[in-house]
């Protein structure tokens, strides 16, 4: 049996290494795998979504010091900035066409003490040119101008809901419009900490739920000795493993920490979308909820569930993550349906050793690459580019437009569920209920399937009421009309029975 379950696995194995062996194939800079899943979990083939168009290393950057252990990612604009952690600094690139120039790097603070950074693992710029840095080892998020002049510094809070046994920090950042600082800390499990624009400390939102076996509870409550229960780990929430901000202030977190038996069911949530207060408001649509690779090896590591390292989230509300576990990333629409999967572990053009973070300039991906110390710059093919503005039409309210659009992907690959769920949501707002059904129909979406038959019912219940009117009128007023004319008819015999017997009317 042992023997049999090994010879299984190692099957299986082979089957998600499929990708990486038809990247391996292919040495060219467009050399990228492309997949999806259908609505039972089978993994399908699909024409390229993107290609690898570029990849910057230390080298071609003009660097004289290499890079050293990156850890992140932000793009401002045709800015993109480049955390390079090991080296304590801040890289600021350009983009100039498809070419990125080295235009200055940031090391130090001006009017700040200490001035220098200490281990910085994420950095964000705000629309005015602020920079905000999460200078690690510094225990410190610390914000400067654009001409690098100290603003403030965003500390430990000294406040009792913060444990002060626990050292400040801050591994991830993101700002909101108005200015509100949201850190993600290390070994802080109480969510996001939260600090005002003027730095006030206002607590966390956002913690992961405590997840907790009933018979564990029930033993370490009642049945535990004292040094039991000291040596047992508590019942605390985990803190996510990255976080972005989309346009509308949303914060999109990725969860790397849950049982691999509670992705199916959506219990582990390995993607979230909080608002304000801290509340899930992801959408999932889908037959399967946003969770990367339906298939993988239970127990292990390379081949188990994917492990989303970062996210971005681009204008129309698509969002796409990285599998730090396989080096793969998931592209996923407003509704958290897949739309694509690529890539694969390895130290050639498409693939990564290490993939610790995700940004995006219009649709061009930027991945990180912390062991390879590069930037693969991934631009959609012609193929994503329908994709995107079959997406963005609908967005538009060009819904015959996006059908048409979404017609023209259906021709590139005639198994793409999103085609047909794309055209059936176009044809659902055209009010073109009956044919919307179709494609839903085909799809396996029994959500949207449902909705326009709803609309469809009512749709011919509202065509219907004419007749139905009518009907129910002629039922009525007929016998009254028939009634009457018999009347009528009756007292005419009558008045003429009266003459013919010689009475005057």
């Amino acid at each position: 049996m042992r023997a049999t379950s090994r010879i299984l696995a190692l099957c299986l194995a082979l089957l998600l290494l499929a990708p990486a062996a038809a990247l391996a194939a292919d040495d060219g800079f467009s050399a990228v795998y492309t997949y999806n899943y259908d609505y039972w979990g089978e993994l399908r083939e699909s024409p390229n979504a993107y290609r690898a168009e570029q990849v910057l290393f230390s080298g071609t950057l003009g660097l004289e010091t290499p890079l050293r252990k990156p850890q992140s990612l932000f793009v401002q604009g045709e800015d993109l900035y480049v955390c390079d952690t090991g080296n304590n600094r801040i890289l600021q690139l350009t983009r100039e066409g498809e070419r990125f120039a080295l235009t200055r790097i940031i090391d130090a603070v001006d009017g700040a003490e200490p001035a220098n950074f200490n281990a910085p693992s994420d950095v964000f710029v705000d629309a005015a040119g602020n920079i905000y840095v999460a200078d690690t080892n510094n225990n410190r998020v610390v914000l400067m101008d654009r001409d690098l002049r100290f603003i403030r510094a965003y500390t430990k809070p000294q406040d009792s809901t913060f444990e002060q046994s626990l050292s400040f920090l801050p591994s991830k950042i993101v700002v909101d419009s108005a200015g509100r600082v949201y850190v993600l800390s290390t070994n802080v499990n109480k969510g996001l900490v939260k600090y005002e624009a003027n730095g006030a400390f206002t607590g966390f939102i956002g913690a992961n739920k405590v997840k907790y076996d009933l018979w564990d509870y029930i033993w370490k409550a009642f049945l535990s000795t004292r040094e039991q229960r000291a040596q047992q780990v508590s019942f605390v929430p985990t803190e996510y493993e990255n976080i972005c901000i989309d346009g509308e202030g949303f914060i999109y977190a990725t969860n790397t920490v849950f049982s691999e038996y509670d992705l199916m069911s959506d219990v582990a949530k390995p993607i979230r979308r909080l608002n304000g207060i801290g509340d899930d408001i992801l959408i999932k649509n889908g037959k399967h909820p946003p969770i990367g690779d339906l298939q993988w090896v239970e127990g292990t590591l390379d081949y188990g569930p994917s492990k989303f390292k970062d996210i971005t989230v681009l204008d129309n509300d698509i969002y796409v993550a990285v599998d730090r576990a396989r080096g793969r990333l998931f592209g996923y629409d407003s509704q958290g349906i897949m739309l694509w999967a690529f890539g694969t572990k390895g130290n050639h053009v498409g693939a990564f050793l290490s993939a610790v973070s995700i940004e995006h300039m219009g649709f061009d991906l930027l991945v990180l690459d912390e062991d390879e110390c590069s930037i693969t710059v991934f631009s959609p093919t012609d193929y994503g580019n329908l994709i995107y503005r079959a997406n963005d039409e609908y967005l538009r309210g060009q819904y015959e437009t996006s059908a048409d659009t979404w017609r023209e992907v259906m021709k590139l690959n005639a198994n793409y569920d999103p085609a047909f769920i794309g055209i059936g949501r176009a044809l659902l707002r055209g009010e073109n209920y009956a044919e919307a059904m179709k494609y839903f129909k085909m799809a396996h979406d029994r959500v949207n399937y449902g909705r326009a038959y709803r609309y469809y019912r009512k749709e011919s219940a509202e065509k219907s009421i004419g007749w139905i009117v009518a009907a129910i009128a002629a039922l009525l007023i007929v016998p009254l009309v028939v009634q009457r004319f018999k009347k009528i008819k009756m007292e005419v015999q009558a008045d003429e029975r009266r003459k013919a017997a010689g009475f005057k009317s």
